[in-house]
């Protein structure tokens, strides 16, 4: 039974409730009187509680006040969301004369119940910020000096400038973040369109960009099928590649709740981790063989007949193919001898999924960071196709994102191959948003190089070689030679001494943040044969966290939620949107980028600025981005949401119904945060979609089916689903293509547009009419906008239609590569050229298995984030956890002389090696070692704390994993392989 508690919070336009006054009466007493000792000493710490005793500031003294406060007085309760993984959960932030001085995990909140993991906990340590960046600086001598807002940015937008004169537009590169909020996203991508290259990039595309790609080419949208909150409706849950229990601890309460009702726990991974412990099965599996293993499930599928053979028919593109290749290659024997996992093993997760239906799959990093991540992700969403489990309640692939907003970043934000809403970068999607954003076609290709319009950018994963590559061998005109980090760690990227080169080749650094990051210190400290370029400018600027401004986010379900501003940006901090505004009035298209919002008059850092309004941009992407339905997501309906949460099933998330009390708008038949897609105008109310592709609803009650993303036929067979399958309510029994205004007109329903919907939407299809007529009228006779056709098993245009397993470049099993080798090299890819056989033949040859004989991978820690420099500067954070390791068998321990805690070094065959604890355990089998993700301030053995600036360092240093890590790149997104690499474990002298 899920507990629920019902309460009326106050509203956003900050009347008096209950609620309030409580919170005054216990405030009164506690937050304007109580120092820091006394705190400690009430809550029992103690003085002596160490780090974050003695290094926390831990309440901005309040004002004496006259009286007792209460709620005309100053405290309000702002409701956000959690800045840290991808789960949503919502915070109620109770501010006293503008301080952040108390917060609640929100009780009502479908999707987190009242729970915060220790991350979400630690939350209102944004409030303080002891370790943020302060104000600009810039690197001058070595050491980083205090700036003024004015003097960076004409110095930084002089030297961009210079640039694209110069070298061209393509010569910068603008790496964007996955903590901008949605409309900070979708401003950076239209910003760089108008600064005039498609170089951009952001997490995304080292954390799930095989997933999008891979999921999509199957399906039709890459994303997260189903929710948390549904996976309480599975039978069994299959966790391959997912430690959900640290790296999204919220999540794991609904799955909590699935197993009190009988779900069988499956969890597939190198290592036994914390998920792991809750599974009633758990399989180790050699990092990288994840392809083997599921075609050994799928095995025993076809082998025992139970596959859903209507559904395949029906609903399925070239299955019949994907059987051969599992029954004639796959055998048992096989399988054992590529991922080590026994025939009873595997026989016995593919019996629990069939029988346990319906079952879903969850997946993360663990299998999207490969050369074959495209490959292994579509194994997975074969696995739920062959048992008829996509589109079903308690089925699904749940995919689970790694940030707050890498999910809506992905959806809508900078992307090198797509503008907004994944509508790719051919002319006509260039068309479309010179229509939405009112500016002429050809003046945005003005911006460009010749022929570079079209072209996809480099990624995030290669901006190194970008750096670095000889000139002739990369596809644009020049190498890049000013870079911008806005809001990303450059700690969570590989191949870290070849990173720190290309810091040091650089003409212009930009880093943009909250925290100066790893980047800062990366850039400023100095490394044994790298030469730092004379021209280089090196500059810090310091943005807003997502509580110093409004804006809203999309959870790994798609639910998008809003945030309200919490507290004013501190000290001379500047939200992101403001910062993007303020360069492109300096580069000379403020004016059309901001041409469509309503422009505030704002005051940060003792200065004026031009804010465009938030709203005003969700409300140009609700213009928009028709193609995944992020237009009914209006900002008057998603506060509404955030504001009645209490109205909402924590396991359906559709609203049992209630109004708003602030607006009068009416919630029933929503789904919690309309989870995308949400299509049409806010008008026809469509309610979001809970669960992807899933005809038991109408398309209005937010149902679906495949998309008809790939033609309606291929070699005489029927790309379109079968008669009789479609979602109910359809006026069209059988499957059907996507739907333009030709279509529409054959049906006989183009009189059901309005004259002016007829007007905008002629010659236009479901995605460029931006009336939104055509989904509409499409939607009232029960269809689906993007049509109705099969799922492909098969991926013609991907190198491996047929997914095949390949070895990583870096392994430690030469028999198994010359069975499986890997791909051939690319000459341009991404505007780069890749090797993959190249350098795999030469690790074979070398031996490197001989000498680096333990493979390495890595993973997340429940007390830490992403690249970890923000949660790492918590003092209550990094109390928990204070050094890096490596996770080491004892027997591997045993042979190499180590014991618990010592230091040892990890080597890497790129010459690298980091310096860290030794955690002896059997969490790892011999072959296998782990290391953590999210530390940095360390470079091979040495603490640079001397190279950040000055008071914004983290409080927890150590080394980056990914110093050591190495070369190796997915064959479809350039995803970085993190997770299968070889290393050697030495101990420390």
């Amino acid at each position: 039974m899920n507990l629920t508690r019902k309460t009326n919070l106050q509203s956003s336009s900050g009347s008096t409730t209950h609620f309030i006054n409580h919170l005054s009466r216990s405030m009164s007493q506690v937050i304007p009187t109580m120092d820091r000792r006394s705190f400690l000493k009430r809550s029992g710490l103690g003085v002596g509680v160490g780090i974050a005793g003695s290094q926390l500031t831990l309440v901005k003294k309040a004002k004496a006040m006259g009286s007792k406060p209460n709620a005309e007085q100053g405290i309000v309760v702002k409701r956000t969301v959690c800045s840290h993984c991808s789960v949503g959960c919502a915070v109620d932030a109770v501010v006293e004369n503008g301080v952040w001085t108390r917060q609640e995990a929100v009780f009502d909140s479908p999707i987190n119940m009242g729970a915060h993991c220790a991350k979400g906990a630690a939350l209102r340590e944004h409030g303080h910020g002891e370790y943020r960046l302060k104000y600009p600086m810039k690197l001058v001598d070595g050491k980083y000096k205090r700036i003024s807002w004015n003097t960076a940015l004409e110095e930084i937008t002089a030297k961009m400038s210079e640039l694209k004169k110069d070298n061209g537009p393509d010569s910068l590169f603008f790496i964007g973040s996955s903590k901008h909020n949605n409309e900070q996203a979708y401003l950076l991508r239209k910003f760089v369109s108008f600064f005039g290259t498609n170089n951009t990039d952001h997490q995304a595309r080292i954390c799930h960009s095989t997933t999008v790609a891979g999921v999509a080419n199957t399906w039709g949208y890459g994303a997260m099928t189903n929710s948390y909150n549904d996976m309480q409706n599975a039978k069994a849950a299959l966790y391959i590649g997912s430690n959900a229990a640290e790296a999204h601890p919220v999540s794991m309460l609904h799955l909590l709740h699935a197993k009190e009702s009988g779900c069988k726990v499956i969890v597939v991974d190198p290592r036994y981790t914390r998920t792991a412990a809750k599974s009633d099965q758990y399989v180790r599996i050699r990092s990288g063989s994840d392809i083997p293993f599921l075609y050994g499930v799928l095995y025993h599928i076809f082998k025992n007949g139970w596959e859903d053979k209507k559904y395949i028919n029906d609903r399925v593109y070239g299955m019949e193919k994907i059987k051969k290749e599992a029954l004639e290659k796959w055998s048992p024997k096989v399988v054992e001898e590529a991922c080590g996992v026994s025939e009873e093993q595997v026989y016995l997760v593919a019996k629990t999924m069939a029988e346990n239906r319906p079952s879903t799959v969850v997946w993360c990093m663990g299998q999207t960071q490969h050369t074959t991540g495209n490959a292994i992700v579509r194994m997975s969403c074969l696995v739920q196709l062959a048992l008829g489990n996509i589109g079903k309640s308690g089925g699904g692939t749940n995919i689970f994102r790694g940030h707050d907003n890498v999910q809506g970043a992905t959806d809508v934000g900078p992307n090198p191959d797509s503008l907004p809403g994944y509508y790719g970068l051919a002319a006509g999607a260039w068309k479309h948003f010179a229509k939405v954003w009112d500016v002429e076609y050809d003046w945005i290709k003005a911006q460009f190089a010749p022929n570079m319009m079209e072209k996809s950018g480099t990624t995030v994963s290669r901006w190194v070689d970008a750096v670095l590559e000889k000139n002739e061998l990369i596809d644009q005109p020049t190498n890049v030679k000013g870079l911008f980090f806005w809001g990303h760690a450059p700690n969570s990227q590989t191949r870290g001494l070849d990173m720190k080169q290309a810091l040091d080749a650089l003409e212009l650094l930009v880093v943009v943040d909250p925290y100066p990051s790893a980047t800062a210190a990366m850039a400023a400290m100095k490394s044994e044969g790298s030469t730092v370029n004379a021209k280089r400018a090196v500059y810090l600027l310091p943005a807003a966290t997502q509580f110093e401004t409004s804006g809203t986010c999309t959870a790994s379900n798609r639910s998008i939620q809003w945030r309200e501003k919490v507290i004013n940006p501190l000290f001379e901090s500047v939200p992101d949107h403001t910062l993007m505004q303020a360069f492109a009035d300096r580069l000379g298209f403020g004016k059309e980028l901001s041409k469509n919002f309503k422009m505030l008059d704002t005051k940060y850092a003792g200065q004026d600025w031009k804010e465009p309004e938030i709203e005003s941009i969700l409300g140009e992407i609700n213009r928009s981005c028709w193609t995944i339905g992020y237009t009914g997501q209006t900002p008057e309906r998603l506060k509404a949401h955030m504001r009645n949460m209490h109205l909402f099933d924590p396991k359906t998330l559709k609203s049992r119904g209630g109004k708003d009390p602030v607006t009068g708008y009416d919630t029933t038949g929503d789904y919690f945060g309309l989870p995308w897609p949400c299509y049409g105008t806010a008008e026809i109310k469509h309610p979001g979609s809970p669960n992807l592709y899933d005809t038991s609803k109408h398309v209005m009650e937010g149902g679906g089916n495949f998309r008809a993303n790939f033609g309606v036929e291929r070699e005489g067979n029927n790309l379109l689903a079968e008669d009789g399958s479609h979602s109910v309510g359809s006026d069209i029994k059988t499957g059907y293509p996507e739907f333009d205004h030709i279509l529409v007109k054959k049906l006989g329903w183009w009189g059901d547009l309005t004259e002016a919907e007829q007007k905008a939407a002629e010659g236009k299809n479901w995605k460029t009419d931006l009336s939104g007529g055509i989904q509409r009228v499409v939607m009232k006779h029960g269809c689906h906008p993007f049509g109705n056709a099969k799922a492909r098993a098969i991926v013609w245009n991907f190198p491996d239609p047929i997914p095949q397993h390949r070895e990583p470049l870096y392994g430690t099993r030469p028999d198994l590569t010359a069975k499986y080798p890997t791909h051939a090299d690319k000459k341009a890819f991404w505007r780069l050229p890749t090797l993959y056989k190249t350098i795999q033949d030469k690790n074979i040859a070398d031996k490197v298995y001989e000498k680096f004989p333990i493979i390495l991978t890595s993973g997340r820690l429940v007390e830490y984030e992403g690249g970890g420099e923000e949660t790492r500067s918590n003092p209550w954070l990094a109390e928990l956890q204070q050094e890096n390791f490596v996770e080491i068998n004892p027997k591997a321990a045993a042979t190499r002389g180590i014991k618990h805690n010592d230091y040892v070094w990890v080597k890497s065959p790129t010459g690298a090696k980091i310096k860290v604890r030794a955690l002896v355990t059997n969490r790892v089998d011999e072959e296998h070692a782990f290391i953590p993700f999210h530390f940095s301030g360390w470079w091979q053995g040495k603490d640079i704390i001397d190279a950040y600036p000055e008071g914004a360092h983290p409080i927890v240093r150590g080394e980056a994993v990914n110093t050591a890590t190495t070369y190796g790149y997915d064959s479809v997104t350039m995803m970085q392989e993190t997770k299968t690499t070889v290393c050697q474990i030495e101990k420390f002298a």
